[in-house]
Parts: C-alpha cells; structure tokens; sequence
C-alpha cells in the first residue's frame, strides 16, 4: 500500500442496521419511543430509523450523539465531567464545536480497540438512552 493512503476500518451496513433493530429491542422492551442513529467512521450516518411516537427532535439528537461517540471514540456522556473539570473546555465546547453532543446516549462502536462507528440514542433520559445505546452497540461485540 501507497504510504500516502491510510485505511480505515468501518462498520458495515449490515451489522449497523442489526445494531439499530437491536436498539429497537431494547428500547421497546423498556417502554421508550427512540430515534436510533449509527454512523460510520468517518461519521456518515448508515442506519437509522425513528420509532413512532418519538420526539422530531430526537432524530437530529440521535444522530448528532452518534457523530460526537465515533468523532472522538468515547461516550457522549463523558463529556459532562470533561466539561466540568475544565472551565475553558465546558465554555467554548458546547456552542464552538459544532453537533457535540455533552450528555448520555451516544456510544463508539469499537472492534479490536478501533473505533469502527458510533451510535446514538435519543427519546428517553439521557441514561436511559444510554441503556438502549449499550444494546446496539453489543450486536459489534
């Protein structure tokens, strides 16, 4: 391979519209109306679907929490104590740094330590949307 190229491992389409019926699960089984975005590496959204009776806003949320977890390979829900333990961070971050998302319910989709996509869950609490993330998210795993 050319030094100049650089590979990047990605989710499939397949096993991300398996991560988002296995969020559907979940969250039905819990009782909560999601929007349920997976995206790619790079952060292109592959699958997605809105439950019926979900919040519209939700379908924005969902995908913009599963952009932040695979962008930068951690749970949304970090980004909290992040922002707290750094007043400059926790200023600037939330309105600087375009669809982060600083609360529960986005995770990264990992393979072999390598952040392959990320998913994200919105309609519910944040950790409740937390939950039904964690169930896509184990489809990978």
């Amino acid at each position: 391979m050319n030094a100049a190229v650089r590979q990047i491992a990605s989710i499939t389409s397949a096993t991300a519209r398996r991560a988002v019926e296995a969020a559907v699960a979940a969250a039905e089984a819990a009782g909560q109306t999601s929007a349920i975005a997976v995206v790619d590496a790079t952060g292109q959204l592959i699958a997605y679907t809105r439950m019926d009776g979900a919040p519209v806003q939700a379908a924005q949320i969902a995908q913009d929490k599963a952009y932040t977890a695979a962008g930068f390979g951690m749970p949304t829900g970090q980004w909290h104590d992040l922002m707290a333990a750094d007043a400059p961070l926790g200023r600037g971050a939330g309105t600087a740094v375009d669809r982060l998302v600083p609360f529960g319910g986005g995770l990264p989709i990992r393979v072999d330590d390598r952040t392959i996509g990320g998913i994200g869950v919105s309609g519910g609490h944040w950790s409740d949307d937390d939950k039904v993330a964690q169930a896509g998210a184990a489809v990978v795993n």
